[in-house]
């Protein structure tokens, strides 16, 4: 089996993406609607697995919040589990960190609770002053009734 990443959002499965994070612990049971707006406004990267008749299965996603001009964050990263051990997150985070799009900008964040070692692969270190940085935090918004 082959395997390909790609910008492109026309070439993404939504539902495969949505089935996925909605799953998450970063992000259980966000809404489909959430998703898609997210994907919308952001630069998403997809990995692909290509079969020998050319079909394509959605394997592998992450998405940046960019200005594309000083800041960026880095979310919504995975690797289905049953393709992980291929190298495709590491293929798949020197495509974004090479992105022209990504290029000289002063900051790129993510939060992850288990992939540091992957993260620091690519120059991604703890924050250097915490207090310095500050967050809104809703964990339940999407579990909460309008």
């Amino acid at each position: 089996m082959d395997f390909k990443i790609t910008d492109n959002k026309d070439d993404m499965d939504i539902d495969a993406i949505h089935g996925f994070i909605s799953q998450s612990y970063w992000a259980k049971d966000v809404p489909k609607s959430v998703m898609i707006k997210a994907i919308e406004n952001s630069l998403c990267f997809a990995v692909l697995a290509v079969d020998t008749s050319g079909d394509e299965i959605q394997v592998g996603f992450a998405r940046l919040i960019t200005d594309s001009a000083t800041f960026a964050y880095l979310a919504d990263v995975y690797i289905l589990e049953e393709y992980r051990g291929n190298g495709l997150s590491k293929q798949m985070m020197q495509q974004i960190i090479d992105h022209p799009q990504l290029q000289g900008l002063r900051r790129i964040m993510l939060a992850t609770r288990d992939a540091h070692g992957l993260y620091e692969q690519y120059g991604f270190t703890e924050l250097t002053d915490k207090k310095m940085f500050m967050q809104l935090w809703t964990p339940d918004v999407y579990s909460q009734t309008s």
